[in-house]
């Protein structure tokens, strides 16, 4: 029964991220209003439904695909919104935003044991249906002023106020996907680096209990561990959330360089804690800069495409990390602690590919220079040619001024 509760989870989990790229296909059509209200109604009616089910199976669907499905459409226009509002101070934003997203993740586990041991589960997901509704009101607020596809088409504006993306010039998609912004190297780097890193990023997540039930057994509230991660990782959002808005350009990728080679330094190190105190050092360092990297996210691909093109830019970034995020953790736990009876080489080994995709992203800064410059150099060239001919112009037709100036001298 444990199996297949387990796999409701992953499945839902894989969802949410799986469905981003044909999410931001949605919040470039309709807008992100329309898209987070169908996505909350949604997640709603997936939820309720699931409250109603009598066995495991129907869950796949209700809860799996439906409720994920709806929160996927909640989630990815949420990370879109925020940058058509702010510029100078988006990762401050972002990270105000996403700690939210670290609150529920210390006190929603405390209010699940509460409802779960006074109510039975049905009656904890109607509960939790008020969650749903809320989003669903909170949706409304989303007055995008960057305008959709379809206000672009029929020329209505998204909304009366400007901003410094509002006002630039962009040509609508002519396709549904806009593969374009993977002609953007930097992008495409990014795209590929982040992926990389998250082989390895989610199985101290996801194994780290276990582990510390089996080198830890004297200890009774092993929950904190995880409690310690969010904690600090809400912090690390607020904090580097500030500190990126000091950063310029694409250089904040370096932040997310930082977070990387830490995570991957206290993934290594949790074997090594032969101490509970220990550990919980480890935990609070690997909050942080799990909050590091997750809030200037959206700030990134924002300075990388630009805002028109930034849904989809996010959208396929989720959808490629929706595979790490399925296949590292079950690795780690199935493959290595079954032979080996022991999470020690699956902590040593997860620490690897956040290091190497740290690598990797090191790259996109320089990658982004070397392309303005030649964007300067032909931008440069194009004056100069206009300068010419406008030169050219003017001694053509200096002759007959000069002819006309003589003539009336005389």
């Amino acid at each position: 029964f444990s199996l297949f509760t387990a796999w409701v989870s992953s499945l839902s989990m894989g969802m949410i991220f799986f469905c981003c790229p044909i999410v931001s296909i949605f919040t470039d059509i309709f807008g992100c209003r329309k898209t987070a209200v169908v996505g909350a109604a949604i997640g709603f009616i997936g939820l309720m439904s699931s409250s109603f089910v009598s066995s495991i199976e129907p869950l796949y669907l209700t809860y799996g695909i439906i409720f994920a499905s709806g929160c996927s459409f909640a989630y990815q226009p949420s990370l879109v919104i925020l940058g058509h509002y702010f510029k100078k101070r988006l990762g401050l934003v972002n990270g105000i935003v996403t700690a939210g997203s670290s609150l529920f993740t210390i006190l929603l586990p405390l209010l699940l044991r509460v409802l779960t041991e006074n109510l039975d589960l049905f009656y904890t997901l109607r509960i939790l249906c008020i969650f749903m509704f809320v989003l669903f009101l909170a949706g409304f607020t989303y007055r995008p002023l960057v305008p959709s596809v379809r206000a672009k088409e029929s020329g209505v504006k998204g909304g009366n106020r400007s901003s410094l993306f509002s006002r630039r010039k962009f040509s609508p998609p002519k396709k549904i996907f806009n593969f374009a912004i993977f002609k953007v190297t930097a992008y495409a780097v990014w795209a590929v680096g982040i992926p990389l890193a998250l082989f390895g990023y989610f199985v101290p997540y996801v194994h780290l209990v276990k582990h510390v039930n089996e080198r830890f057994k004297e200890e009774t509230n092993k929950e904190v561990v995880l409690m310690c991660i969010g904690i600090t990782s809400g912090v690390g959002r607020l904090l580097f959330g500030r500190i990126a808005d000091y950063v310029p350009g694409v250089k904040k990728v370096y932040l997310q360089v930082l977070s990387f080679v830490f995570i991957g330094l206290m993934s290594m190190m949790i074997p090594l804690c032969s101490v509970f105190g220990a550990l919980i050092a480890v935990c609070l360092i690997m909050g942080l800069f799990d909050g590091c990297f997750i809030s200037i996210m959206a700030p990134i691909a924002f300075e990388l495409v630009g805002a028109q093109d930034v849904s989809q830019a996010i959208g396929f970034l989720l959808g490629f990390m929706s595979i790490p995020m399925t296949v590292g953790p079950p690795i780690a736990g199935r493959v290595l602690r079954e032979k080996l009876g022991s999470y020690d080489v699956a902590f040593y080994l997860a620490g690897v590919p956040p290091l190497i995709g740290g690598a990797v992203l090191c790259f996109i800064p320089w990658i982004h220079s070397k392309k303005q410059r030649e964007i300067n150099k032909t931008t440069a060239g194009e004056k100069m040619e206009k300068m010419l001919e406008n030169q050219n112009s003017l001694l053509s037709s200096s002759p007959g001024i000069l002819k006309k100036e003589s003539d009336s001298v005389i």
